[in-house]
């Protein structure tokens, strides 16, 4: 008798990762490069408050025989929380762009005023090197982190967070951000799912059902960030809520480790299970 391995060869998707189009170290056609060279069926650029990517993306996946998602992860606020959602399948883009484009001014506006701020307490960084770093990406605390780290006021990008940089830290300026309600919205207006994307131990049945009943679509099951115990009890709510279930390994770059590109071996039978939502969501009006 064949084994299962013969018969039916599985597949693997990664529905989280990052390019130069945000804080990502890869180009979008080398991100989808990885993922061919780590034997990845299907992945998705979700690149933080940009969809700048996603056409070079499509354009190497269809080179490369590789299905390209397109996606995005936007920054939101949930009551006090600050958390990320996933919009993904986006078919209509052009819907989400002009939020996104004042997503990315105030990302600049708020690197500006990190960089002020660090001026003023005598650590001394042009804004230019930051804007080197972030050559063009949707920039972030990451890109001020390196360049802190090139100009000798950080030991790594660690060190930069944790003493200058992080939540309660002497450099920290929240981020401008959307009600988690409207981020949905506007990813079904943009003909897409919205996913909470790595919610770890804060993902409570309590929260999950809240976000539900505004329209979430589905939960990031599967990421490196999340204890086994935790992705158990999100499998057993998402499905629980008749939400969908994803997973990545929000790749920045890394070639190895525990964020290795395609680390989570999320089955391609999620992806699957993403579409046939779509369809029905769009038969029932509920996305664009």
């Amino acid at each position: 008798m064949p084994s299962e391995s013969g018969s039916r060869r599985a597949r693997y998707i990664d529905l989280h990762l990052h390019s130069t189009a945000s804080d990502g170290t890869h180009t979008p056609a080398a991100v989808v490069a990885a993922a061919r060279a780590a034997d990845l069926t299907a992945v998705a650029l979700t690149d933080h408050d940009s969809l700048a990517g996603v056409p070079e993306a499509r354009e190497a996946g269809t080179a490369l025989g590789i299905r390209v998602v397109c996606g995005v992860e936007l920054s939101a606020t949930e009551g006090e929380r600050e958390t990320h959602v996933l919009g993904l399948h986006l078919s209509n883009p052009s819907e989400i762009e002009s939020h996104l484009a004042t997503f990315r001014a105030s990302r600049r506006d708020r690197a500006e005023r990190i960089v002020q701020t660090l001026n003023g307490i005598g650590v001394y960084l042009s804004f230019e090197s930051v804007l080197e770093v972030a050559n063009g990406g949707a920039i972030g605390r990451p890109h001020i982190a390196k360049a802190m780290v090139a100009s000798g006021w950080a030991r790594d990008v660690r060190d930069a967070f944790d003493r200058y940089l992080g939540n309660g830290r002497p450099a920290f300026i929240p981020k401008y951000r959307f009600g988690i309600s409207d981020s949905i919205q506007l990813i079904h207006r943009a003909g897409g799912l919205a996913f909470l994307a790595h919610p770890g131990v804060d993902g409570t049945r309590a929260r999950l059902e809240t976000l539900a009943a505004m329209g979430l679509d589905g939960v990031e099951v599967r990421h490196p960030g999340h204890h086994a115990h935790d992705t158990a009890r999100l499998a057993t709510l998402t499905s629980h809520f008749g939400l969908l279930a994803t997973g990545g390994s929000d790749w920045h770059g890394s070639a190895e480790g525990p964020r290795a590109l395609g680390c989570m071996r999320v089955p391609y039978e999620w992806l699957e299970r993403h579409d046939e939502r779509l369809e029905e969501a769009c038969r029932q009006g509920r996305v664009a």
